[in-house]
C-alpha cells in the first residue's frame, strides 16, 4: 500500500503553507480566546483551497488534508465545509452544520452571511441574516453564534446520511490537526522547561504519555484519511469516534504537562485544546459516533 501523497497533493499543501505562513505564530502579547483573520478566510476562498473536493482528480482525500493542515494554525478558519461543498451548489461564506431540533446550541462560525445546513430526516439550508444571529463570547477558541429562533429553510435533495458521513470525516481531519499542533506545542515546552536540573521531557513518565499521545494523533490522522478516501459511513463514524476519544484523553494530558502555564492564556495551547473540546460534542459526541459505527457495521 502506497501511503505517500501525490505530486498534486504535495503542491497544494506547499501552496497552503506559503499562504498561511503569516498565521503560524500567535501575535505578540495577544491573549485572545480565539484568533481569526478575515484576510486568511478570504485568501483561502480566492485560492480555491476549500473547493479542492470538486476536482475529481483531487477529491475528498485532498480536502481532508487541507482541513487537517489548516487546523494546525493558531488562527482558526472554517475549513470543514471543504468536505461537504461538492454536495451543494454555490455555498457562500462560512458553512455551519446544525442538527434539526438543536438550534439553541452555540454554533461555530455562525454570523450574518453564513450558510447554515440543517440535517435531520432531510437536509435544508438558509443564509443567516443579522437579525437571526447573536454573536457570543466563547471559551472554545472558535467564533461562536447563536440562532434566535428557527428560520425558514430551503430543502435539498441530498442524503442526510451522506452529509453526516462527510462531516464526520471533516471532524476527524480537523481533530487530527488540532492534536498534532497541541502535541508539538507541549513537546517544545517540556523540552525547554527544566526541573530538578534537567528538561521535563527526559522524565520517563512524561515520555510514555507523550508517546501515547503521538500514537493517538497518528491514529486519528490515518483513520480520517481512510474515511476521506472511502466515504464509507462506518469508516467515518469510527474516525470521528477515535478523534473524540483521543481528544478527551490528550487534552487532559497536554494541560497536565504544561503545569500552571497550561492554565493561562499567555501560552497558545488553549487555541487547539479548547477547539478539541468544542468538537467533542459534534454529531452526538462519542456516543453518537459509536452508535453510527455500530449501525453501519451491523445495521
Amino acid at each position: 500500500m502506497d501511503l505517500s501523497l501525490s505530486d498534486d497533493q504535495v503542491a497544494i499543501l506547499d501552496a497552503l503553507d506559503s499562504l498561511a505562513k503569516p498565521y503560524m505564530t500567535v501575535p505578540l502579547h495577544d491573549v485572545s480566546l480565539a484568533l481569526t483573520s478575515d484576510v486568511l478566510d478570504r485568501d483561502l476562498v480566492t485560492g480555491g483551497f476549500l473547493d479542492v473536493a470538486l476536482d475529481p482528480d483531487l477529491g475528498t482525500l485532498t480536502a481532508a488534508l487541507v482541513v487537517e493542515r489548516l487546523a494546525r494554525l493558531p488562527f482558526t478558519t472554517e475549513a470543514m465545509s471543504a468536505l461537504v461543498r461538492p454536495l451543494f451548489e454555490g455555498l457562500d461564506g462560512p458553512v455551519c452544520l446544525v442538527e434539526a431540533g438543536r438550534f439553541g446550541r452555540p454554533i461555530r462560525f455562525l454570523r450574518a452571511g453564513a450558510t447554515v445546513i440543517v440535517v435531520g430526516d432531510d437536509v435544508s439550508s438558509f443564509v443567516a441574516t443579522a437579525d437571526q444571529v447573536r454573536v457570543e463570547d466563547s471559551l472554545f477558541a472558535y467564533p461562536m453564534g447563536r440562532l434566535l429562533g428557527a428560520p425558514e429553510t430551503t430543502p435539498h435533495t441530498v442524503s442526510p446520511a451522506e452529509v453526516r458521513t462527510r462531516w464526520r470525516v471533516a471532524l476527524a481531519a480537523e481533530a487530527a490537526g488540532l492534536l498534532a499542533a497541541g502535541l508539538a506545542s507541549v513537546t517544545a515546552y517540556v523540552t525547554d522547561r527544566q526541573q530538578f536540573g534537567r528538561p521535563l521531557a527526559t522524565f520517563q513518565a512524561l515520555r510514555h504519555r507523550l508517546a501515547e499521545a503521538q500514537v493517538r494523533t497518528n491514529g486519528v490522522y490515518w483513520l480520517a484519511l481512510k474515511a476521506a478516501a472511502t466515504l464509507d459511513a462506518g469508516d467515518a463514524a469510527l474516525a470521528a469516534l477515535h478523534a473524540q476519544e483521543s481528544a478527551r484523553a490528550c487534552v487532559y494530558d497536554f494541560h497536565q504537562f504544561m503545569g500552571a502555564m497550561g492554565m493561562t492564556l499567555e501560552h497558545p495551547l488553549h487555541l487547539w485544546t479548547y477547539r478539541l473540546k468544542a468538537l467533542a460534542s459534534d454529531l452526538g459526541g462519542r456516543g453518537g459516533q459509536a452508535l453510527a459505527a455500530a449501525d453501519a457495521v451491523w445495521g
